[in-house]
């Protein structure tokens, strides 16, 4: 029996609009589409007249399932793999099924279309003839501030996801880890309320400061590490360090200490600073 094949079909980031023809003739031939989210994957197949059955495949599907939609093309069945929005398989867990059918010999066809990080870069105005993506930064702070000082000295373009919850944070800590470099923050590409922010970290950090509420998904596209200029920050640690005990009520020494882990700087640094009028 021959194998049925497993199609790899990008999604609109936003606008439905940005089918291509292809992916709405692949998604009508198949006989199971697997989704990240089948109630979000509806709204796209209703407009399109899509009837083709779905099933969700997601970060929290277990091996019996991969190995049941592998079963499927083992048998003949073509499949195809949507995600929520953009590419399946970059930054989501449609890899570990790509994998799977690869395994088995089963044909892996990919569908291109619209991507996040690749619509981020191509309006970011910074270079892309080299660029590294590292998808989402950490939850934890350690972790997110580890994966910077990572990324530091890498020369390519940076582009990073981040949630919006996390953006205003996330962004602090670029500032002190990467220094104030030019950058362009994506937000909600291609729907109705886009926004793409350019300027320095600094200045984007104060705009979306000023911001009563943050919403939408964030694609972050950060100029790489030039050695001749190195990260440039001025910070005014002495005065960080006043403005901390005086709104906390804290020590000098617990200040420090404050101050130290919210900047990622050594203790002895801040603390020398600290001495200062």
């Amino acid at each position: 029996m021959e194998k049925g094949k497993l199609y790899i079909v990008a999604t609109p980031i936003g606008n439905l609009e940005d089918m291509t023809l292809r992916a709405i003739r692949i998604l009508k031939s198949v006989g199971l589409i697997a989704a990240e989210d089948t109630r979000h994957s509806l709204k796209l197949l209703k407009h399109y007249d899509i009837t083709t059955p779905m099933t969700s495949y997601h970060n929290f599907t277990n091996e019996g399932k991969r190995n049941q939609l592998i079963r499927k093309m083992l048998e003949g069945e073509d499949l195809a793999l949507i995600s929520d929005a953009g590419t399946p398989g970059i930054s989501d867990p449609g890899y570990r099924l790509i994998e799977g059918a690869i395994g088995q010999g089963i044909t892996v066809c990919a569908v291109p279309g619209p991507s996040v990080a690749a619509a981020a870069l191509s309006v970011a105005g910074l270079p892309t003839d080299s660029f590294f993506f590292n998808g989402y930064l950490p939850n934890r702070v350690g972790q997110r501030r580890a994966c910077l000082q990572k990324l530091k000295t890498r020369t390519e373009t940076l582009v990073l996801y981040e949630t919006p919850h996390r953006i205003l944070a996330a962004l602090q800590d670029m500032l002190n880890i990467l220094g104030d470099r030019r950058i362009a923050v994506a937000r909600e590409l291609t729907k109705l309320h886009e926004e793409v922010f350019r300027g320095s970290t600094m200045q984007a950090l104060d705009h979306f400061r000023a911001k009563e509420r943050i919403r939408g998904e964030f694609t972050l596209v950060v100029k790489g590490f030039n050695p001749e200029e190195g990260p440039k920050i001025e910070i005014d640690l002495a005065g960080e360090i006043r403005k901390v005990m005086r709104e906390q009520k804290v020590s000098r020494k617990d200040a420090v200490r404050i101050v130290s882990e919210a900047y990622s700087l050594p203790k002895k640094t801040v603390y020398r600073e600290s001495l200062k009028k």
